[in-house]
């Protein structure tokens, strides 16, 4: 791919150009990790050579660096072995990530805000980039629904674990009995695909909408009907878009939307068929809870699907969900399915 790279020709198409330079780098960075492991590998193997070899005096010395050197490269082949689970088709890719508000009210419509902002964090930690896609208020407090493309290097990888129901347990702010209430919320999250998928969407089977964006007062984005929504009539897919102030934009932005969309409903059709003959594993759907926050009486973090847990509770919502994605990426890998998945702190 390098010697492509250096054809004469290389540069003729620009966008098909940075594509391939774009593969290459990640190439690079896959490989580049495990070569430099291996590398810091064959240093130890020498450094036990010697220890065996050395006087008593220099084994001490020799030990000590061992035990300074080991427990990194322990953590550092943790890493590389998630990496690993990340091979899926567009695990590369981006993420479309949305968030919806279920029944209760203001209650949903507030934990969708909680949400919203956890995994705007865990995006901060992880260094991806976010771009707001379409945002609804709710009546009295919180967001109904938000849709955000998160943008890096495996986001779908690991954004793909969240997919399912969230429920929150804890004493409502909004009550002025404080009594315990349960809300839920469920996240979607579909593959930014690329051209290289075909994905055919009929002109006669798409309804285009065009309106007024919503939001705050005074900006460019609510002067004009720019915000657009597509409704798919086949599928019941709908989608909208109204974070730039372009419709033609908007509608773009919208499109490639649905297209993920319909191609990961496609998916889970195929999946679902596959699952009447090699039995039910587990398919993420609406109504079916994934992840426990209970905050009242007592303070823990449940993943349902793998067991994983945490008291602490502030930090999860705070962005730290990576314990719960790697739970759930080891416990996909027929290594460790198997296995039972405790991380308790």
């Amino acid at each position: 791919m390098e010697a492509q790279m250096g054809a004469p020709e290389f540069w003729n198409n620009t966008e098909k150009a940075q594509k391939h330079i774009a593969a290459v780098n990640g190439l690079k960075r896959t490989i580049g990790g495990l070569v430099a492991f291996q590398k810091r590998l064959d240093d130890v193997a020498v450094m036990v050579e010697l220890v065996e070899a050395s006087t008593p005096a220099e084994q001490e010395e020799y030990a000590k660096e061992l035990n300074a050197t080991v427990p990194a490269m322990v953590d550092e082949l943790d890493k590389l072995e998630i990496a690993s689970f990340l091979t899926g088709q567009f695990d590369r890719n981006n993420a479309i990530f949305s968030i919806q508000a279920g029944a209760g009210g203001t209650e949903s419509n507030d934990w969708a805000d909680i949400l919203f902002r956890m995994y705007s964090r865990w995006c901060e930690r992880r260094g991806f980039e976010v771009e707001l896609m379409d945002v609804q208020p709710g009546d009295t407090a919180g967001i109904s629904k938000a849709t955000i493309l998160i943008k890096g290097e495996n986001a779908y990888g690991y954004a793909k674990a969240e997919r399912g129901v969230h429920r929150l347990v804890r004493i409502s702010p909004f009550d002025s009995n404080k009594r315990r209430h349960t809300s839920f919320c469920a996240v979607d999250v579909v593959a930014e695909i690329t051209e290289d998928i075909d994905v055919e969407v009929k002109e006669e089977d798409i309804r285009v909408d065009v309106y007024r964006s919503s939001g705050k007062g005074g900006q460019g984005v609510n002067t004009t009907d720019s915000a657009v929504r597509l409704t798919h009539a086949p599928t019941g897919i709908v989608v909208v878009c109204q974070n730039e102030r372009s419709q033609i934009k908007n509608k773009a932005a919208a499109m490639q939307v649905l297209k993920a969309r319909i191609y990961e409903k496609r998916q889970d059709e195929q999946r679902a068929e596959m699952d009447k003959f090699y039995g039910e594993k587990g398919e993420i759907g609406f109504g079916a809870q994934i992840r426990s926050y209970v905050l009242q009486p007592y303070q823990m973090v449940k993943d349902l699907r793998t067991g994983v847990s945490t008291s602490d509770t502030q930090a999860v919502l705070d962005g730290d969900l990576d314990r719960f994605i790697t739970g759930w990426l080891r416990a996909g890998c027929p290594r460790h399915r198997n296995k039972d998945i405790q991380m308790d702190d």
